[in-house]
């Protein structure tokens, strides 16, 4: 499933293949997950989704990243400063992560593929994930940076 074909039923039918209710709250929570290119943390996706349905817990929000988690559909990314994020680009790209506000912007690009290709080569290994991280300042950031040091 890519966000090109995200719809309502490919959203319950891939719950339903893990067993999980389709419920209204549940599919909110995938639309989220899988639309958005901002790397959200559950926190975030459970405020989105508190909006339209306040009784979703937050622990709904998590036991269905693990769904999405388990049909590769999201991937987690653990950052050393601050929650995890989700990632619903499955494609071989880069991540580049502001070390200051946490931002995360995906780059796609083909050497990344063709880097994961060749290591399988080498390796004989079957790649099932990848994650490249790429850390710095974010513009925004850089020039904080440089008022509060003048």
């Amino acid at each position: 499933m890519t966000l090109q074909t995200l719809t309502d039923a490919s959203i319950i039918d891939a719950l339903r293949r893990k067993r999980f209710k389709a419920t209204s709250q549940r599919i909110a929570i995938c639309r989220i997950a899988l639309a958005s290119r901002e790397h959200p943390t559950a926190k975030r996706i459970f405020a989105e989704v508190k909006k339209t349905y306040p009784t979703v817990s937050l622990a709904t929000v998590y036991k269905t990243l693990h769904v999405l988690k388990q049909l590769r559909l999201v991937q987690e990314l653990a950052f050393s400063k601050g929650e995890n994020r989700f990632d619903s680009n499955m494609e071989p790209h880069l991540n580049v992560a502001c070390l200051q506000c946490g931002k995360v912007i995906d780059v796609n690009d083909h050497g990344a593929r063709r880097l994961i290709l060749k290591a399988a080569e080498k390796t004989r290994y079957t790649i099932t994930d990848q994650r490249f991280d790429i850390y710095g300042f974010c513009e925004k950031c850089k020039a904080r940076m440089r008022l509060t040091t003048q």
